[in-house]
């Protein structure tokens, strides 16, 4: 399960319509992208207020839907109590139900859980559970959670060892938030991230450090295999592992950045964060000379490289794969992070791994780094979340430094991907030109001239965004198709992929990639009068073969949306980029596959518009995907 989860206390507020709910609300809708099939709420109000209550004082009301839906029917910030949890969800488990809507109390009502993540053992548990008389109301893993803490509970009367006796037997990756009756709250961590927002007189439990960021910039990032229980006085905490032995932590000051999450001026964070990229691809990257020149001096170094990630992140791989070979003469391979323990036979302590996530904590890909690790692999990590489990668990970490991206297509996240990877691949083939490993020098230019075209890419992104007309009449014209390709040569393929994946996240619509050199091999066979082909086609080396494919193409029938800096009749609508390569065929680095994939996430945009789809949540999905 996909989700956010949080919990939150405090010693200076009462039990009124002041206290926990609405900062409870505030913070589920910050972190919604992680989930948003269905909310819910549960306080403690201390026998207060109206709504569904538990026998045991707790309080607890949910529904399918986004949060402010939800909210507006159920007044889930008008609930009682100083003491609360909330989750978002993203299913896994059970249809989209009220009833498999979180918060989820066990069967007395004393205990209330929030979970993020997979109880694999869930149905053991579950059998054995109701032979003991424990009632059982939703289809989810997560219900083995409240009701296992419930029959510890009354064991043992303790909230610390009835977590520990919990923890015990869940198998699996989650983080979970509990709630037991008089409000006192804990959590553990398995695999799933869980953070501390450490207040003044509160305390709070979260999956985002955006749950609580609007109130506190001081967060603890509890460790794996770690629980958090608060104290008496509600505001107080104390971290163990599940054994319950004390564990030190530390305070870490979080980014106000990462609290800027708000659309502005525009209908959709999508169109916002497609908008900044000039912004963010600027930073990418920048702040990390010394991380970047470490990063390029192993891979060097390195008897083999692979890159890996999920999504986006995967077709970033793909990309920088061909530019290490181009431009750094660096054979990589790429591997998507969910195939990563099928092909790590090669994989051994002259290796390195370079990660590539937005979040930080995709299952996949945390799960291809343990995979790299016991190989004895060295970890290099591009990451937006430079404390997220990922980067921690890294040798050397490369932020993004491109902010909170909060619609789930990515778009500002997989251009700043690419300017810091071919940053990297810049500085290994400065190394290789030097004759050495690059040493602590800290520059990022090469000869090939990198230093000058990643300076550009700011520029070259805000010429690409001058006049979205053009792409609007298109979208208009997509509005009723089911089928669309995407045909790119050489490092123009992985942009038709990404291309693709987008347009099938934001509107629902059948995409393709295709590698152009394949249409004779069976996607030709596809093409007719209904189908819309895009053929991304920049003036570099593919341009004039590209250009053969479009005409053969063409002559089936399928209308041709040409992405390139040339106008060519063969396109029925063309979509001008400014011009990155030189006549001599030869491609600048990442401007190309920067400015293509730019007005094709704009498509993608305004098509889903066209087709009354909401662009910042697309169905089925979830930006963090933290179970594989």
């Amino acid at each position: 399960m996909c989700c956010s989860i949080i919990g939150y206390s405090s010693s200076s507020r009462g039990d009124d319509v002041d206290g926990a709910a609405p900062i409870l609300v505030r913070g589920l809708r910050r972190m919604e992208y992680r989930g948003y099939d269905s909310v819910g709420v549960a306080t403690a109000p201390g026998g207060r207020g109206q709504g569904k209550q538990a026998d045991g004082g707790i309080m607890v009301r949910k529904g399918t839907g986004k949060v402010d839906d939800v909210n507006r029917s159920a007044r889930l910030d008008a609930m009682p109590g100083s003491v609360g949890i909330g989750h978002t969800r993203w299913a896994t488990h059970g249809n989209v139900t009220d009833a498999n809507a979180h918060p989820h109390a066990s069967s007395s009502g004393e205990i209330a859980i929030v979970h993020n993540g997979i109880i694999t053992n869930f149905e053991e548990i579950k059998s054995e559970l109701v032979q003991d008389g424990y009632e059982f109301r939703s289809e989810t893993d997560s219900e083995v959670i409240s009701n296992l803490l419930q029959k510890n509970y009354e064991r043992t009367g303790s909230v610390k060892e009835s977590m520990m006796g919990t923890v015990s037997r869940l198998q699996g990756e989650y983080a979970f938030v509990a709630m037991f009756s008089g409000g006192r709250l804990a959590a553990a961590r398995l695999h799933k991230p869980l953070i501390i927002g450490v207040g003044k007189n509160d305390m709070f439990l979260s999956s985002d450090v955006l749950g609580f960021i609007e109130y506190t910039d001081e967060a603890v990032y509890v460790e794996n295999g770690n629980m958090v229980t608060a104290n008496g006085d509600m505001s107080t905490f104390e971290v163990t592992d599940f054994e319950g032995r004390p564990v030190k932590y530390s305070i870490t000051k979080v980014s106000k950045e990462f609290g800027d999450a708000y659309k502005g001026d525009y209908a959709h964070f999508t169109l916002k964060e497609i908008f900044e990229q000039h912004e963010t691809a600027s930073r990418a990257g920048g702040t990390a000379v010394r991380e970047i020149a470490e990063a390029a001096r192993i891979i060097r170094g390195a008897d083999s490289v692979c890159l890996t990630g999920s999504g986006s992140s995967y077709n970033a791989a793909l990309v920088a794969k061909h530019f290490f070979a181009s431009h750094a003469k660096k054979s990589t391979e790429a591997v998507m992070s969910s195939e990563m323990q099928f092909s790590s036979e090669g994989m051994g302590p002259g290796s390195v791994l370079v990660a590539i996530s937005q979040s930080g904590e995709s299952a996949d890909v945390l799960s291809a780094v343990r995979t790299a690790r016991k190989a004895g692999c060295r970890i290099i990590s591009v990451v937006n979340m430079m404390t997220s489990s990922l980067a921690r668990q890294s040798d050397v970490t490369i932020g993004m430094n491109c902010g909170p991206e909060i619609g789930v297509a990515a778009t500002k996240s997989f251009t700043s991907q690419l300017v810091v990877l071919y940053r990297i691949i810049s500085q290994v083939a400065e190394d290789r030109r030097l004759g050495g490993n690059g040493g602590d020098r800290g520059d990022s230019s090469s000869g090939n001239g990198s230093s000058d075209i990643t300076g550009a890419v700011p520029g070259l992104i805000l010429r690409t965004l001058e006049d979205p007309t053009g792409v609007q009449k298109v979208a208009k014209e997509l509005k009723d198709i089911s089928d669309i390709y995407v045909l790119g040569r050489g490092v123009h393929y992985p942009i038709a992929t990404e291309a693709a994946l987008k347009i099938k996240e934001l509107t629902y619509i059948h995409a393709e990639g295709i590698a152009g050199g394949e249409l004779k091999h069976g996607p030709l066979a596809l093409m007719d009068d209904s189908t819309y082909v895009i053929v991304i086609n920049p003036a570099d080396s593919t341009y004039e073969e590209m250009l053969t494919s479009a005409r053969e193409i063409k002559a089936r029938g399928a209308r041709i949306i040409g992405i390139s800096d040339a106008h060519s009749d063969v396109y029925d609508h063309w979509i001008k980029i400014p011009e990155a390569g030189d006549k001599a065929g030869n491609s600048n680095g990442p401007l190309y596959a920067i400015s293509e994939i730019i007005p094709i996430q704009l498509l993608a945009y305004y098509t889903a518009l066209e087709r009354n789809a909401d662009p910042d949540y697309p169905r089925n999905l979830a930006k963090s995907v933290t179970v594989k």
